[in-house]
């Protein structure tokens, strides 16, 4: 994977061992090292950000049910079918949300690529 971020961590780091968001971003662009995976991430953001911009116009709850099955279920399916792991969210819930926008972002730039 492309990235400017040049620390990795151990291929075996447990996301719960991270103190800071700055320490876990890079475990977290390596649990994500398939493309198809991150284009899903990708994807179910973009779908995220509509569903959101829906709920704004609209006013309807459901568009917050939505934009969430939206993100997680893209971004799961990447991990368990295309990756082959299990997402960092199941144990860093936090960091791994701020890690999906901070990738998202990286795509946008060219850091990280799809």
């Amino acid at each position: 994977m492309d990235t400017t971020h040049t620390s990795s961590p151990p291929p075996a780091a447990d996301a719960r061992a991270f103190k800071s968001f700055a320490g876990f971003y890079p475990f977290y662009l390596s649990e994500h090292s398939n493309r198809t995976c991150r284009r899903l991430h990708f994807a179910g953001s973009s779908l995220s950000l509509l569903c959101l911009a829906a709920l704004v116009a609209t006013r309807n709850p459901w568009w917050l049910l939505a934009g969430l099955l939206c993100g997680y279920g893209f971004a799961w399916v990447g991990h368990f079918v295309f990756e082959k792991n299990k997402p960092a969210s199941f144990k860093r819930p936090l960091y791994s949300f701020m890690g999906d926008w901070v990738m998202y972002k990286d795509i946008w730039t060219g850091k990280v690529k799809i």
